[in-house]
C-alpha cells in the first residue's frame, strides 16, 4: 500500500473504503453525512478493526485505524488524518472544489485545524451513549 500525498489529480479511483470507528457517535454521525452526499466516487464506509477490515487489508495497523481515519483506495492507496479527510470531500460533487483548494500548501493550515477539531469531537463523544440519534 503506498501514502499519497494529496487527492488523486490524473488516476481515476473508482471507490473508496472508509474505516470508521463505529462505536464513536461523532464517526457515526459523519458516515450519515458522507453517505447522504451526492458521490462522485463511491465510498464505502467498513468498521474500522472489524473482522471485514483485518481480512480485507492484513497490512494495516488496525488498532491506528480506531484512533485516526483511515481511507484505501481502489489501488491500495492508504490515506491518514487530514489527508483521509480530504480525499473524503474530493469524492463529494459539492465539495470536491473545496478540497481541491484545501490540498494546495497555502491551505493546509486550514485544513490541519480542522482535523483537529474532529479529532478533539471525536474524543470527547467516544464515550457518550447516544442511541439512535448517532445512527445514519
Amino acid at each position: 500500500m503506498t501514502t499519497p500525498t494529496a487527492v488523486p489529480t490524473t488516476v481515476r479511483t473508482a471507490a473508496l473504503t472508509v474505516l470508521y470507528d463505529a462505536d464513536c457517535p461523532f464517526c457515526r454521525k459523519a458516515k450519515g453525512w458522507l453517505s447522504r452526499q451526492e458521490q462522485l466516487v463511491r465510498l464505502e464506509f467498513v468498521p474500522a478493526n472489524s473482522d471485514v477490515a483485518r481480512r480485507r487489508f492484513p497490512e494495516l495497523d488496525h488498532a491506528q485505524t480506531l484512533q485516526v481515519i483511515t481511507v484505501i483506495g481502489d489501488r491500495g492507496e492508504v490515506y491518514r488524518g487530514e489527508r483521509a479527510w480530504l480525499v473524503c470531500l474530493w469524492a463529494l460533487r459539492a465539495w470536491r472544489p473545496m478540497a481541491n483548494r484545501l490540498s494546495r500548501s497555502g491551505h493546509r493550515l486550514f485544513l490541519r485545524a480542522a482535523t483537529e477539531l474532529a479529532d478533539r469531537l471525536r474524543a470527547m463523544t467516544k464515550d457518550e451513549d447516544c442511541g439512535e440519534t448517532c445512527q445514519e
